[in-house]
């Protein structure tokens, strides 16, 4: 690929493009006196304390130190396919970029699991990702994991995937035999991206890359975790907030629904699809996942995945219209020492 301008190279982005896609040059050892270079193209996931994070296509988050940098530019986006059917994905792959769309202020590593905190907003930012090995016996672990959380407040959580060729069923099975007890059931749902970009009423809907006051004042999630909350929700590859405004303006009623996307490789995830119940049953839903679908669309990924609880029947019935399959469920296993936590 080509970086050069005046036949030299250059680095031609700042921290000011997190969310963009980039191609970027870097130094990764020098051989006899010479440097050896790799590139790398995906979206800039974040520019934090001197290093890079950039997440390529296939979900892959390259870690690129600032100091190693030799070359960067923004690059166009690249068209994605408009096919019928999702892409292929394992459950850990989709796992992996739903932790990187929804993302925790605080993590440590067990092993190949991942802790993760955010203030107790949401389980999913607040639980461990069991994607591996820890390291250690179970009851171990289970110990540490009891602690870290215990430090910090917060109930011990670990969720488990069942389902599929990555299924947790043991892992889930060995944790309920420590008093670790079941919760927060939910699915993870797969569609084509292109056949919900062609849904009706887009032009109702505002995208925008920030979240404003109204946006959070129909959510129903952020109560008093405002801050936490706020950054969860603005973290990930590449965010967009969708608005429908009310019959009387924002700033009289409130959204009449709003929504939210994470652009991340080959897939969109969708989530915080909210609707006024006065707006209710006019399609804006689906418009806004729509509006959602085509920005995604835009930036190269060509399938679309969101998490329901297995009880909320209205939203899964709307997103079987939508073409959404399960993919996999998966729950919560909560530590015998977290009650009330």
């Amino acid at each position: 690929m080509d970086f050069t301008a005046g036949g030299r190279l250059e680095v031609r982005i700042t921290p000011s493009d997190v969310g963009k896609r980039v191609s970027v040059r870097r130094i990764t050892e020098i051989v006899d006196g010479r440097p050896v270079f790799a590139d790398s193209v995906g979206i800039l996931t974040s520019w934090d304390e001197g290093v890079l994070l950039v997440t390529r296509r296939d979900g892959e988050t390259v870690r690129i130190a600032e100091s190693s940098l030799v070359a960067g530019k923004i690059v166009p986006d690249a068209p994605a396919r408009r096919g019928a059917r999702a892409p292929r994905a394992t459950a850990r792959e989709l796992q992996e970029s739903a932790a990187r769309g929804w993302p925790a202020q605080e993590t440590a590593r067990l092993g190949a699991w991942t802790l993760r905190a955010a203030g107790g907003f949401t389980r999913r930012a607040n639980s461990v990702l069991p994607l591996g090995d820890p390291g250690v016996p179970l009851t171990e672990a289970a110990a540490r994991i009891a602690r870290w959380y215990g430090q910090r407040g917060l109930p011990a959580y670990v969720q488990v995937t069942t389902g599929g060729e990555d299924s947790d069923a043991s892992l889930a099975e060995a944790l309920g035999g420590l008093g670790w007890t079941a919760e927060g059931h939910a699915l993870l749902r797969t569609a084509a991206l292109a056949p919900i970009a062609d849904l009706p009423g887009v032009e109702a809907v505002r995208l925008s890359r920030e979240v404003d006051t109204a946006w959070l004042g129909r959510y129903h999630r952020t109560g008093d975790l405002g801050d936490e909350a706020l950054k969860v929700l603005t973290g990930g590859p590449s965010v967009w907030f969708a608005t429908v405004p009310g019959d009387g303006g924002e700033e009289d009623s409130g959204p009449a629904a709003i929504g939210r996307c994470v652009v991340d490789g080959r897939f969109a995830s969708f989530g915080a699809v909210e609707v006024d119940p006065a707006h209710r049953r006019r399609g804006l839903a689906s418009a806004v996942m729509a509006a959602l679908a085509r920005k995604a669309l835009d930036e190269g990924a060509s399938g679309a995945y969101l998490q329901v609880e297995t009880d909320n029947d209205g939203a899964r019935a709307l997103y079987d219209r939508m073409g959404f399959t399960t993919h996999h469920a998966y729950h919560y296993r909560r530590g015998p020492q977290s009650a009330g936590g």
